[in-house]
């Protein structure tokens, strides 16, 4: 359960929320789908969660000079044998998740649908354990980012909509990039917070690769353009100003960003990563209100 990180969950299901919000803001719904997407995007995130401890004990990135929590191998609580077990099972209890999601949302009539969403299940697992592990992790070549983006952001948001709809608008795609530039503004503040210990390990994580002001501007830059995406969806798809509740998260987002922008010391980021994470889950349940409502 330590390793699992229960507490990343709800950033990870942000995407799945907002894809669903939208579906509905177009007429479409399934709560099953949606508690299938939630669960395999579970399934993800605890796979990735785990082979990413995995992954930085064996090459030493967690190490005594990591500022944040513990992890489970390199504090002893878990063998590398226990850690490659519990990936495994979680691989198989996410690949049953998948089935189970695409053949509801798709049965055997849509059967390139069907194809087509088990290929973007198997990149998924393929992401979730290749972001730290093995020889070509890229989590240690400046990839994360662009990986979060495109995974927890556009293929969560737009994916989880086709589930519904079997289609995708250019509209949708305002708040897809809105939540992948939340996500990864998470994992950049992660970076900026590891700073020191990710450079002295040789993770070449994109914050290590421009420097730590450098990331702190890029931090930045990732916070206002998701702002600038959501209120421009906001505008463009609901003409009454009582649907309008999810800017309000922004408030908390923007407070975040000027203690970012004034902070130093890389310790001081810890506190501000679930703040970060909470604000974006949020955004999503509001987001989600929103369209709730509109209908």
């Amino acid at each position: 359960m330590y390793a699992a990180r229960l507490r990343t969950l709800p950033l990870s299901v942000s995407g799945i929320i907002v894809g669903t919000a939208v579906a509905k803001y177009h007429g479409k719904s399934d709560s099953l789908i949606f508690i299938l997407a939630l669960l395999t995007t579970i399934g993800f995130q605890i796979t990735s969660n785990f082979a990413n401890d995995y992954g930085d004990g064996v090459k030493g990135a967690d190490n005594a000079s990591r500022i944040g929590p513990k992890r489970a191998l390199q504090s002893g609580l878990l063998s590398q044998g226990e850690l490659r077990y519990g990936i495994i099972v979680s691989i198989i209890i996410s690949l049953i998740f998948v089935g189970g999601l695409v053949y509801t949302a798709f049965g055997n009539q849509k059967v390139e649908y069907l194809l087509l969403f088990s290929i973007f299940g198997l990149l998924s697992i393929w992401a979730a354990i290749k972001y730290t592990v093995g020889n070509s992790a890229y989590g240690y070549r400046g990839l994360g980012d662009l990986f979060v983006f495109l995974f927890f952001g556009l293929l969560a948001v737009l994916g989880s909509m086709f589930l519904y709809t079997k289609f995708i608008t250019q509209m949708s795609l305002l708040p897809a990039v809105a939540i992948g530039l939340l996500c990864t503004a998470v994992l950049n503040l992660n970076n900026l917070r590891d700073f020191e210990s990710d450079k002295k390990s040789k993770k070449n994580t994109l914050v290590v690769l421009m420097g730590f002001e450098n990331g702190k501007r890029y931090h930045c830059s990732l916070l206002l353009i998701s702002f600038l995406c959501t209120v421009i969806f906001m505008v463009f798809s609901f003409s009454n100003w009582l649907v309008y509740p999810p800017l309000l998260a922004f408030v908390f987002i923007f407070v975040h960003l000027l203690k970012v922008y004034n902070t130093r010391e890389p310790v001081l980021f810890d506190p501000e990563l679930k703040k970060l994470a909470l604000s974006t889950f949020f955004l999503a349940i509001l987001i989600f209100i929103s369209c709730y409502y509109k209908f």
